[in-house]
């Protein structure tokens, strides 16, 4: 099965008192480009999360955005650093008197002096805490994964339809290139008999002539090529996987049998025919964009 590289997947589950929040987000891109905005606290975690996204995703533009609240009691304590603030109180009064100014002291001047409080945080488990954090990280790209599945399911029916209707057209070129030739031979038949003013003509050359306007225009080696292509398209599809630069690749050659084919169709008809086939083979490759 084939994955778009566009998705959404999002997860909020609390774990050991603690609510994690993950949000996965997906656009198309060349490589693989994972960015991983998390708070703080878990900032130890990211090279593990981005390791989880590498492990499910292999191409895309993949935004990862984590959040967590504690649901339990305050987690860091707050302390006053009481001798310090005797020793700064004492300070400031002798300079009020030995200075003579105004004794201003309050309790929003002396909270900015330095050290004044020390905030105690208790010790974090992290190897806990990232194990409580990847298996939300888990749940986030289950649903990612699946909404690319989906979105895959679509591109692929879409691709197996266009190629369909391009075998048709194909078809319909080979039919026309022979139709092509025969036109050719009786049209010079009739212009050699209108030269000549006769009915006896030299059917060796009538032959020779056509033969030569056939190899003009013979357009079997392409059109088996482009068939093979489409089958391995089809092949390709058909397993699944990170098959989007492969598949790129691919269109890249069947264009130039295309445009090949097209080079060669002097026939309105027929140019007409290979135009919606180069219309087909373009939709194919907007499409093949959207493809991990």
């Amino acid at each position: 099965m084939i994955k778009s590289m566009t998705g959404y997947g999002r997860a909020v589950e609390t774990v050991n008192g603690r609510e994690f929040t993950v949000e996965l987000r997906a656009v198309n891109n060349r490589y693989l480009d994972c960015s991983v905005r998390l708070p703080r606290v878990l900032s130890f975690g990211e090279d593990a999360v981005r390791q989880a996204v590498k492990a499910a995703v292999s191409r895309g533009k993949v935004d990862v955005n984590i959040t967590v609240r504690s649901e339990e009691a305050e987690e860091s304590q707050v302390r006053l650093n009481t001798g310090l603030v005797k020793e700064y109180l004492a300070a400031m009064r002798q300079m009020a008197e030995e200075f003579q100014v105004q004794d201003d002291i309050s309790v929003s001047v002396l909270s900015r002096l330095p050290e004044v409080f020390t905030v105690e945080k208790p010790e974090v488990d992290e190897e806990r805490l990232l194990a409580d954090l990847l298996s939300v990280v888990s749940k986030a790209l289950e649903g990612f994964e699946a909404m690319r599945r989906r979105e895959g399911e679509a591109l692929e029916r879409d691709l197996r339809t266009r190629a369909g209707t391009i075998l048709a057209l194909v078809a319909q070129v080979e039919e026309g290139s022979a139709k092509t030739v025969e036109d050719y031979r009786a049209r010079l038949t009739a212009k050699l008999q209108e030269v000549l003013s006769s009915t006896t003509i030299d059917e060796s050359r009538i032959l020779t002539e056509a033969a030569i306007f056939a190899d003009k225009i013979a357009v079997d080696e392409e059109t088996v090529r482009l068939r093979s292509h489409l089958h391995q398209m089809e092949q390709m599809l058909s397993a699944g996987g990170a098959v989007g630069r492969k598949l790129d690749f691919l269109l890249q050659e069947m264009n130039r049998e295309a445009n090949t084919i097209g080079s060669k169709c002097s026939d309105l008809a027929l140019a007409r025919l290979v135009v919606e086939i180069k219309a087909e083979l373009e939709k194919i490759r907007e499409q093949t964009q959207n493809i991990e």
